[in-house]
């Protein structure tokens, strides 16, 4: 893994960037440090990438996966979406930016694993178990609903022991069963399966609590998370 540069002090808190010219002052920052120390592996990503995992994260802004790996550009294939979701393999349907990701990073780039990361406060977990967009229209929250559906049945399974209410515990068991349902859409793919089969790729699924900065790793055979 390549040397990760600390963060310049100039940076200062987690709100900083609050518009776009902080952004271009952040490129400023990262052009003088992180660019300028490490021209060597930037020349060799210019010349293409060869990652060897896929990572499959949440979109929301506290959980990025290259801060909690420590890891440096090139070494992960990343996709984030709302609840980091994998929808089924399916033909018909809208755009399949997520099948289509998967699909170059499993026959392309021949990555060799794939991570699933689930998250604390999951704001796209928590609105599939309160269904609070449940009839909302495309545009009010309609987009959110009709993804989040992929969730229907692991919510069920939560209510059924938690109850409907958004306690922390019902929370979380939402928060977990996104990540094993992503996983088993994984496995609907062929290539994916295939290649799970005779040992080229692993899974693995995972849940970081961002209050304590901590990683959980999911034990597929008994379906609970350990921490990492």
């Amino acid at each position: 893994m390549y040397e990760v540069l600390p963060p310049p002090a100039a940076r200062g808190s987690a709100n900083s960037m609050t518009k776009f010219t902080d952004l271009l002052s952040g490129y400023q920052r990262f052009r003088q440090s992180g660019w300028s120390m490490q021209r060597e592996r930037w020349a060799e990503l210019a010349e293409g990438q060869s990652p060897k995992i896929m990572v499959i994260a949440c979109s929301d802004s506290r959980v990025d996966p290259s801060t909690i790996f420590d890891a440096s550009p090139g070494e992960m294939f990343v996709v984030r979406n709302v609840a980091n979701l994998v929808p089924p393999f399916e033909l018909g349907g809208g755009r399949h930016g997520v099948s289509a990701a998967l699909e170059f990073a499993v026959t392309q780039l021949e990555v060799s694993e794939i991570l699933v990361m689930g998250h604390g406060a999951c704001g796209g977990c928590s609105a599939a178990l309160s269904q609070n967009f449940k009839h909302a229209k495309p545009g009010e929250g309609g987009f959110i609903s009709r993804w989040i559906d992929m969730l229907d049945d692991a919510r069920e399974a939560v209510v059924r022991v938690h109850g409907s209410d958004l306690s922390p515990q019902a929370i979380r068991a939402m928060e977990h069963e996104a990540v094993k349902v992503s996983l088993s859409n994984l496995r609907t793919f062929s290539c994916i399966r295939e290649r799970e089969a005779d040992g080229r790729l692993a899974l693995h699924g995972a849940w970081f609590a961002i209050d304590g900065g901590e990683l959980f790793v999911l034990d597929e055979a008994n379906g609970t998370f350990h921490n990492a």
